[in-house]
């Protein structure tokens, strides 16, 4: 079936992107390999304009309830390749193939994992991949944040003003960090940092409880309430590593109407190279990218 847009993704960015095309009476097809991304991961978010406590599958379920009722199509299928024919885009799943006139990638980035034992098994029950959303969850209590960049220094920096004690593990000694926050970060009293060291396992019963961290072949374990991995996010898809331009961090570069270096190809979320990853931020990226697309199709005619 042909449709006017194909939105990729299934998180805020491409359901608000759905909403938006869908209200202008295109034809919406959502791709999805499930509802929600990385938002129903998240036990409660407080930082939602509209909301002072939601759950992130709550929150998914308004953004795929509102964009259903706006008349959005949903596919459950896994994209292996994209292109481009006789000016129209061809998408093809597991399942089937799927064209249309636009695209819109929104499918967002996945955090780098450690790959330890108990990370898994604690996550969102005290193993957190985004200090700014979870931080308030952790008021007078005992965090490691693990990384040495500036999201770690971020969050560290964050942490400090809300937990009782913070640990900053970094598996060398020396920082990736903007020198401007790693001084700051020294200066704070309850952060203890720790180089030279990785995580080996996260341990806990129902919620987490402590980690263990190997340095110089010595295994140490400490108390702790939360882990806060800050090593960074990739981007899960070499289906457009050649499709459009990425950066250097395999980010799509976008333009300020998130069109891409591909015409009729539009991007929004945490796969773009904005600044911020937020569900606020890739909501409303996802509407820009939903208008423009609206506007692209528009033009064509």
């Amino acid at each position: 079936m042909k449709y006017d847009v194909i939105v990729i993704g299934g998180g805020p960015a491409g359901m608000t992107a759905a909403i938006y095309t869908s209200r202008r009476m295109l034809k919406t097809l959502v791709i999805t390999k499930e509802i929600g991304g990385q938002v129903v991961k998240t036990p409660d978010i407080e930082n939602y304009p509209g909301f002072d406590l939601i759950s992130g599958p709550d929150l998914a379920k308004k953004f795929t309830d509102q964009a259903k009722k706006f008349g959005a199509d949903f596919a459950f299928d896994e994209i292996v390749h994209l292109s481009e024919k006789n000016g129209e885009f061809v998408v093809s799943g597991h399942s089937k193939e799927y064209e249309a006139k636009s695209l819109i990638l929104a499918f967002g980035k996945v955090p780098r994992k450690l790959k330890v034992k108990g990370e898994e098994e604690f996550k969102g029950k005290g193993v957190s991949y985004c200090a700014t959303c979870d931080a308030p969850f952790f008021k007078n209590k005992i965090v490691a944040v693990n990384g040495g960049g500036n999201s770690a220094f971020d969050a560290a920096l964050l942490l400090s003003k809300i937990a009782r004690k913070v640990y900053l593990i970094h598996r060398r000694e020396e920082f990736r960090a903007e020198d401007v926050l790693i001084e700051k970060v020294k200066k704070m009293d309850n952060v203890e940092i720790v180089t030279g060291a990785t995580i080996a396992e996260i341990k806990g019963d129902q919620i987490v409880k402590s980690l263990v961290y190997r340095k110089d072949s010595k295994e140490t374990e400490i108390e702790v309430d939360g882990v806060f991995i800050e090593i960074g996010y990739i981007v899960e898809g070499g289906i457009i590593k050649d499709f459009v331009e990425m950066d250097e961090k395999n980010q799509i570069k976008t333009h300020k109407d998130h069109s891409t270096s591909r015409e009729g190809v539009f991007a929004a979320g945490d796969l773009t190279n904005s600044y911020y990853k937020q569900i606020v931020i890739s909501a409303g990226e996802g509407a820009i990218a939903g208008l423009s697309a609206a506007k692209y199709i528009d033009e064509k005619k």
